[in-house]
């Protein structure tokens, strides 16, 4: 096996047409993280209102 980047390019492409859905499930990833950090502040955060009635 020979060890040129003539070789590993076109496989290196190959490759990478051959991923799935990385991006879109890294997106989906961050949203939910984001939605659920501000979620998670507010049911905690709540709790320190100053409702003095």
């Amino acid at each position: 096996m020979e060890h040129t980047p003539a070789i590993w390019l076109p496989q290196a492409v190959a490759a990478a047409e051959e991923q799935g859905m990385g991006n879109n499930m890294f997106r989906v990833l961050l949203v939910v993280m984001i939605v659920g950090s501000v979620l998670g502040a507010w049911f905690l955060l709540r709790g320190y209102r100053g409702d003095d009635d």
